[in-house]
């Protein structure tokens, strides 16, 4: 026989679980449960320039694991500080860099040509391709990977962009897999990354 304090607890615990399976056949039943289960797609077909003029579109992540890092040629430090550790990455890397696509897309195309691409990139692993377009091209990408970028007006007239700081990487079969992490030594993301090769 039940005491008077546990009684309660165990309506009320009675109570959630009956809520909770009558949610989850719900959900079920409408249909809403894949929708609800399922991860945002990230990704998609885009059709940009690298900073040789050559065309880069989707189709030429097929086949490798590729590295996809977002930002501009103006910004002053979470840019070149990733670049520098994606370089790193590819150093530690080797001959098997050579398997790996990583990609610098600009969410800036008003100042980012192609040839401001191939100066800024200069200073980093050569492997490392900065793809750009024009505005609409630009803005479907940024839709497609679900990139966050706003351009912030600077008081001496110029402007500065906010935006994600992620690098994502995506398979051999261009589909997204998880943030890569540069937060650990080199040797160690360059042992992830073959993983994918």
């Amino acid at each position: 026989m039940m005491d008077r304090t546990t009684r309660p607890l165990v309506i009320v615990g009675a109570f959630a679980t009956s809520l909770i399976v009558g949610l989850v056949l719900m959900l079920w039943a409408l249909g809403g449960w894949r929708h609800v289960a399922a991860p945002a797609a990230i990704g998609g077909p885009f059709q940009l320039t690298d900073q040789s003029g050559q065309t880069v579109t989707d189709k030429s992540m097929q086949g490798h694991p590729t590295l996809i890092f977002f930002g501009f040629t103006h910004c002053p430090d979470v840019c070149p500080t990733t670049l520098f550790e994606i370089s790193e990455v590819l150093r530690a890397m080797g001959k098997d860099a050579d398997r790996v696509n990583a990609y610098y897309i600009s969410v800036d195309p008003e100042r980012d040509s192609a040839a401001a691409m191939k100066d800024y990139l200069s200073s980093f692993d050569p492997r490392l391709k900065g793809l750009t377009g024009n505005p609409e091209q630009i803005a479907k990408v940024l839709s497609q990977y679900r990139v966050y970028a706003k351009k912030v007006p600077l008081k001496d007239g110029d402007y500065t962009m906010d935006h994600t700081a992620l690098i994502y990487l995506m398979d051999r079969d261009g589909k997204f897999v998880a943030p890569f992490n540069l937060n650990r030594k080199p040797e160690e993301a360059a042992a992830d990354l073959r993983r994918y090769l």
